[in-house]
């Protein structure tokens, strides 16, 4: 794994754009639901589920992000599956979740609980980590503030996730204490230019701070 990290930085212009994100409106729904979701669903609602929902309407919002560089060629891909970074004895693993786009936020988090029990195991195999078109990796479960993901080669860009902490933001011209989340995207800046990246991060904010637009696909 540190070899193919190691490969990226020196193959890939690695470019990271950063953002905010008010996480009031997932904790409110998170907070009425997650009673009625777990009864039925038998897996309790976090806060992934829906990160990786609003990453899979981004990325076919924009395909360039979910494409790769083959050679001399751009190589788009018509699914959506996404790599997790989740912890095991030996360090972070990166299952993929294969085809999420057509995945509620129950399937998400059940096959994410799937593959945690797993990697704690050591039972996860190859198959289960190949074929990944973009990663989200989550530091804000061990604390982390702010940081720059390194991407997982030959995806051509990772999200990266951190604490929520309350803050101070303006709101309508007021001051107001809201639980804000910094979120980075790091990409290959040969495929995806500037206006694409930032656009790309600001629709998964754009969705997080309004849970709704996921359930309507909008």
């Amino acid at each position: 794994m540190g070899e193919r990290l190691k490969d990226a930085q020196n193959t890939n212009a690695m470019l990271t754009t950063f953002n905010e994100v008010d996480m009031s409106q997932l904790m409110a729904m998170r907070n009425q639901y997650k009673d009625a979701f777990a009864a039925k669903h038998g897996v309790k609602l976090g806060f992934m589920s829906a990160f990786v929902k609003a990453a899979a309407a981004a990325l076919q919002k924009q395909p360039i992000v979910n494409a790769v560089i083959d050679g001399s060629d751009i190589v788009y891909r018509d699914y959506v599956d996404i790599s997790v970074a989740v912890a095991s004895p030996t360090g972070l693993v990166v299952p993929v979740l294969r085809n999420v786009d057509g995945m509620s936020f129950a399937d998400v988090e059940k096959t994410l609980g799937e593959y945690s029990a797993r990697a704690k195991a050591n039972t996860l195999t190859r198959d289960d980590m190949t074929g990944g078109t973009f990663t989200i990796s989550n530091g804000g479960v061990f604390g982390s503030l702010f940081g720059t993901p390194i991407l997982n080669p030959p995806q051509s860009a990772i999200l990266g996730m951190h604490a929520t902490n309350d803050r101070p933001v303006v709101v309508n011209g007021q001051i107001v204490i809201r639980p804000m989340m910094y979120v980075a995207l790091t990409y290959d800046h040969r495929l995806i230019d500037g206006r694409e990246g930032v656009t790309f991060l600001k629709a998964i904010k754009s969705a997080i701070e309004d849970p709704r637009s996921l359930l309507l696909d909008i």
